[in-house]
């Protein structure tokens, strides 16, 4: 039986946190979440190996999202990110450039979210 995809959740925002942990969870995805930049980061450097795909909010304290995607993708290139926003054009653009797979805004729908995911794990 294939395993659970491992994915990470990173959002200083605990409401969407755990909506988006509720759901994917009941997706048949196994989720580990932290609830800013760095203690994604110490996740992710724990354990970078165990994560399947990484979906992470953008404008945080500490350690931004930005930030987090360019670390990411220098340890494991073909890592899927997905980066969360509700600050428009500039952070998407950032996160862009830092190599995010897909920029969603805030709020979107979970069933979009969902999809974005399968997608990218089918395609890695």
């Amino acid at each position: 039986m294939p395993t659970q995809p491992r994915l990470l959740i990173i959002d200083d925002n605990e409401e969407i946190l755990v909506s988006l942990k509720n759901f994917l969870s009941k997706k048949n995805f196994t989720v580990v979440t932290a609830s800013n930049g760095l203690d994604g980061l110490k996740l992710f450097e724990a354990a970078y190996d165990d994560f399947d795909l990484v979906v992470t909010d953008l404008i945080m304290p500490n350690i931004g999202g930005v930030a987090l995607i360019s670390i990411f993708k220098k340890k494991i290139a073909d890592l899927p990110v997905i980066a969360i926003t509700g600050y428009g054009e500039q952070p998407e653009s950032l996160a862009r450039e830092a190599k995010a797979d897909i920029v969603l805004e805030k709020p979107f729908k979970l069933d979009e979210l969902e999809r974005i995911i399968k997608d990218l794990l089918a395609a890695k």
